[in-house]
């Protein structure tokens, strides 16, 4: 998938970089009561930010914040640095005056890193210092716990939203997982702040359930939404070469398992509308696309929306999800699971196996295959289900293995929701209908799944990804300051 991994970096090189912001905290008045701990919690405070540092991050460190005026000047040079996400490293104690001005003027999400340099002191070696005040003066360099509370206190007072990580500097997995998770969630959470949506055609007329607010999707998620015009798209087609045509009826049959009753005309059909597609997203620098579009009287319009589905397969593998039936709330799902690398293919139920204990579920239209249990088929198909219109289509079953499912629900309440659950995509008998389709196994059985999900009132339609990604989303909806519900 080299030719995927291109357009992914491509896209991403356009974002600016995550920036994160790590400081670590003390208090002035220790350093002449006690030699040496100053420089050794500073030394401390840069392992920290070395160990924060990783490709696609810039770490900005102000290493050891011990006063109240050094607070208010690193919220000011943490705003200036445009910092996406706060570390808070507490190395000992510290006054929370020393904390609450970073936080307030930086303006963005703490974590509070409440790591000891060593799994426990050495009591044998520390009581045999003989000297009370070195005692104290290496005690102090392992009580990173002691103002965690009162620092807790102060962010709950003032409405400060925290999330904390206890555990170890070094040799802790558990920890420096955790730390990875919430750099990742914040990467997604920056990818979505920056993500054009581009929107083309109208709502299917009567899914009431996938209707949005545009705004509210801003709201929560920033970005941009780009609205175009079929149109464009029909228009652009126009100008496709011949010899373009030739190449990227190349790619299909290199990228996809083109069947032997798919014509000539149709992949070529095809391929003109995948150029013309790959054009408009790239001069509307697009991110992610919901369309649908019913025509009437518009050959043109309706020739380009009737062949689109091989080229928006295309762009969903290279990371621009595309959704289908104008499914907005959804491509922002299928974008969110694209962006922490595991895919994100559109999808609903299909039917229930209850001899199997499975759920089937799919979509007709765009596919990740990128993510896909083999080689796409590409399949003719002479009726678009409920849809004008015919063509290609493709059939595909996500990888076997753990999977993870999200929609993003909109409440009665005028809130935006995030809604998963974990499973497995597993072998067995699926349609042969030139759809989308997977076998899935739930913890729960396939009909306490089916009544948990449900219950939380989202549209028909989910994103699927590979891999058990749900804690990471929780930490993504923190961020996003949004309610998480995991079903399974």
């Amino acid at each position: 998938m080299a030719l995927f991994h291109h357009w992914r970096m491509t896209i991403s090189q356009e974002l600016s970089t995550l920036k994160v912001g790590v400081f670590g905290i003390g208090l002035d008045t220790y350093w002449p009561q006690f030699a040496g701990l100053e420089e050794r919690l500073r030394g401390y405070t840069q392992r920290v930010a070395q160990k924060l540092g990783r490709p696609g991050v810039e770490v900005v460190n102000l290493g050891l914040i011990d006063t109240p005026e050094k607070a208010a000047e690193a919220g000011h040079a943490f705003r200036r640095a445009d910092v996406d996400l706060l570390f808070l490293y507490v190395s000992t104690y510290a006054l929370s005056s020393t904390v609450l001005p970073v936080v307030r003027r930086a303006k963005v999400p703490v974590i509070l890193l409440n790591l000891a340099p060593a799994a426990a002191i050495d009591y044998a070696a520390f009581n045999q210092l003989g000297d009370r005040t070195r005692m104290t003066g290496e005690w102090l360099a392992y009580c990173s716990a002691c103002p965690v509370p009162e620092i807790a206190n102060v962010f709950q007072r003032c409405r400060i939203p925290f999330f904390q990580v206890t555990g170890m500097l070094e040799d802790d997995p558990i920890a420096w997982d955790e730390i990875s998770d919430w750099i990742e969630a914040a990467r997604v959470a920056h990818v979505m702040e920056h993500n054009r949506l581009g929107v083309m055609g109208h709502y299917y007329g009567g899914m009431l359930d996938i209707y949005s607010d545009l705004t509210q999707q801003c709201a929560y998620f920033g970005g941009h939404i780009e609205v175009v015009e079929v149109d464009e798209l029909a228009a652009r087609r126009r100008d496709v070469s011949r010899a373009e045509i030739q190449g990227k009826v190349a790619e299909f049959r290199e990228v996809f398992e083109v069947q032997a009753d798919c014509a000539q005309e149709e992949l070529e059909r095809a391929a003109r509308t995948a150029v013309a597609l790959e054009g408009m997203a790239q001069t509307h620098r697009l991110g992610s696309l919901a369309y649908y579009y019913q025509g009437t009287g518009n050959a043109e319009n309706e020739d380009a929306i009737s062949s689109i589905i091989l080229g928006t397969s295309l762009l969903t593998a290279r990371g621009i999800p595309v959704a289908g039936e104008y499914e907005i709330k959804n491509v922002q799902a299928m974008k969110i699971l694209d962006s922490f690398g595991v895919g994100g293919s559109f999808t609903e139920y299909y039917a229930v196996d209850f001899n199997a204990d499975v759920v089937l579920m799919g979509h007709d239209g765009p596919g990740h295959i990128a993510i896909a249990q083999g080689k796409t088929k590409v399949r003719p198909l002479q009726v678009y289900h409920g849809k004008v219109g015919r063509g290609l289509s493709v059939e595909m079953s996500v990888k076997h293995g753990p999977v993870t499912l999200l929609s993003v629900v909109q409440t009665a309440e005028g809130k935006l929701k995030l809604l998963t659950a974990q499973g497995e995509s597993v072998p067995g008998p699926i349609l042969e209908i030139g759809n989308t389709n997977s076998r899935y196994r739930f913890s729960l059985g396939a009909r306490h799944f089916m009544n948990a999900w449900n219950g939380q009132g989202p549209a028909h339609h989910c994103a699927v990804g590979v891999g058990h990604i749900a804690g990471k989303l929780k930490k993504l909806a923190a961020l996003l300051q949004m309610e998480c519900v995991q079903v399974c």
